[in-house]
């Protein structure tokens, strides 16, 4: 008999790997969706397939108004069109990679994130890091401690975004390294 060990209790239980989501989604993704192969954003969560739209043709006369209208208008259409088979391919990319499948298309430069997944995040603070949420909230910069901590994350992220991605790429280098390793 066989006993399946399950994680201890508090102790998270990874997804499967997801090396090969990329060229797994582009594969499923219907040709003529998107003018360049999709972006696949993973982390432990979710899975966010950004694809890119082409422009709506537009007046030589038309205004930055017009344009940012007229790609909202064909993202609203895209999102219209293609939802059953979006979901339909988002269906197998959670079942293959135990993660939430969500779609952003980008137009121009008009960026739109369909349903995504928002993930609760607790921690631990000590009163200095709480007085600068409080700070924030206080200021009107957040509605709450929560909005507070994730506007600290967004801000934190794009001035560090250089060396989180070197960070990031260390790590699948030690990832691939520990693939090559050998097997107990």
């Amino acid at each position: 008999m066989r006993f399946r060990h399950s994680a201890p209790a508090g102790a998270r239980n990874e997804p499967p790997p997801a090396d090969d989501a990329a060229a797994w989604i582009t594969g499923a993704t219907p040709d003529g969706w998107f003018t360049e192969p999709p972006e696949v954003v993973i982390d432990r969560d979710e899975i966010i397939i950004w694809g890119r739209l082409a422009q709506p043709e537009l007046a030589a006369d038309a205004t930055d108004a017009d344009r940012a209208a007229a790609q909202a208008g064909r993202i609203n259409q895209f999102r219209e069109d293609t939802r059953d088979d979006r979901i339909r391919v988002a269906r197998q990319a959670e079942h293959r990679y135990q993660r939430k499948v969500a779609w952003g298309i980008r137009c121009g430069d008009t960026n739109e994130l369909f349903t995504h997944l928002a993930a609760p995040v607790m921690t631990r603070l000590r009163q200095p890091e709480r007085q600068i949420l409080d700070t924030l909230v206080d200021a009107g910069v957040a509605r709450s401690r929560s909005d507070a901590l994730a506007w600290c994350v967004k801000l934190v992220g794009q001035h560090t975004d250089e060396w989180l991605t070197d960070l990031r790429t260390a790590m699948s280098k030690v990832d691939e390294l520990r693939r090559q390793g050998p097997t107990s």
